[in-house]
């Protein structure tokens, strides 16, 4: 049976990766042949683009690839190479777009209205030119973004929680993606405003790894040395199953965290902390599919009931069995305008909301980065919620 899981998940991160490659390699196309026709470069250029193309193409199955065979620094270093200019290629894609229906507009008019429109149109050269500036622009910023942590604050008034208790301080973590990109300097920048916030509970929502798992005993160590007073609990992600599934639970339940994986726990006689697998679980048969409906009934009714939940969907059934569900995953798009795009995937994209039957939602941004390095209106956050007592 570990062996079919195993085929099983190879087919489904070798099916990812086809779809990713084939939706990259035909943005690779549209950029050459903008290229083509602003420059029209010789036989010789055309072929340097073209290897250029091919290489940056594949460099995030060549991250895969080497990083799997554990050589690190040739991993990591086409990691960087590779999205970034995954960062590039897709902000010019987007702007570029944008410009040639302008263009087409433009055409459109003058050719309806039998008038001369070419002070409204671009030039090629142009057309490339003013998209291609600010993708390096937005490129360059949106990799300072990415290194400044926020810190987002919601308060949550209550009458579960016990008169005595005052206030319990929540910390959310989620989708940091420790591994080639963000390791022991990324880290040590989140860590040091969760420890700024003193919290007495910390959460992870999920993707707390990415890629292959090797080399992480520092962040390992980092996450074990912050201690809340009650503990630290944390869900899967889809990164997990991706980098994994063994070796997550191995390194996360190493570095001090109560991995609840189908299952609920009351702490200190204060709150319930419930969670669950990420459904990526399912497409490798694994057995952990616990409704949440019975999962959250077993707890006790007059504590406050937090569910951790990877991805912001809110299942029918679960509205009135808790009372917050905190989620990550959508990272806000990480950058514009490709949050448009995750927003019409995930309506619960970012920021709280409120539910039926008094539960809520709040969707984490992320605390990190997946694929390029950058943020673009996507800053990234630690989450503080301060549960106070409602008289």
């Amino acid at each position: 049976m570990a062996f079919v899981k195993k085929i099983v998940m190879r087919m489904s991160i070798a099916y990812f990766l086809l779809s990713f490659i084939l939706m990259y390699s035909s943005i690779h196309f549209y950029l050459y042949f903008k290229i083509r026709s602003a420059f029209h470069p010789n036989a010789a250029a055309t072929l340097c683009i073209t290897i250029a193309f091919i290489l940056l193409g594949l460099a995030p199955l060549i991250v895969r690839i080497t990083e799997s065979y554990g050589f690190e620094t040739t991993a990591r270093f086409s990691a960087y190479i590779g999205y970034i200019w995954m960062g590039i290629i897709v902000l010019f894609f987007f702007t570029s777009l944008i410009l040639d229906v302008y263009r087409f507009f433009a055409y459109a008019a003058g050719y309806v209205a039998k008038a001369d429109m070419a002070a409204f149109r671009l030039s090629p050269l142009y057309a490339f030119m003013i998209p291609f500036i600010m993708a390096l622009g937005v490129t360059v910023y949106g990799y300072f973004e990415a290194r400044h942590i926020r810190t987002e604050t919601i308060v949550i008034r209550t009458p579960k929680l016990p008169p005595e208790a005052g206030k319990l301080r929540i910390v959310q973590i989620s989708d940091i993606h420790i591994g080639l990109m963000i390791k022991e300097k990324r880290l040590s920048k989140i860590l040091a405003e969760v420890k700024k916030a003193d919290p007495d509970i910390i959460v992870s929502t999920g993707d707390l790894l990415d890629g292959e798992i090797n080399n992480l005993a520092k962040p390992l160590e980092m996450l074990k040395n912050i201690n809340p007073r009650y503990g630290k609990y944390a869900v899967t992600g889809n990164h997990e199953f991706f980098a994994g599934i063994q070796n997550a639970v191995e390194f996360t339940e190493g570095a001090g965290f109560k991995l609840l994986r189908g299952e609920g726990v009351t702490v200190a006689g204060l709150i319930n902390i419930a969670g669950i697998d990420d459904s990526t679980g399912r497409n490798i048969f694994y057995p952990r599919r616990v409704p949440e409906k019975d999962i959250l009934e077993k707890l006790p009714r007059e504590h406050f009931t937090l569910l951790l939940k990877h991805r912001p969907v809110v299942n029918p059934d679960a509205p009135g069995h808790f009372d917050l569900q905190l989620s990550g995953h959508t990272h806000k798009g990480q950058f514009f305008p490709f949050s448009i795009i995750t927003n019409l995937f995930f309506p619960y994209h970012a920021g709280y909301y409120e539910l039926p039957k008094g539960s809520s939602l709040y969707v984490s941004r992320g605390s990190g980065t997946w694929g390029p390095p950058i943020r673009f209106l996507s800053p990234p956050e630690i989450t503080v919620i301060d549960l106070i007592t409602e008289r």
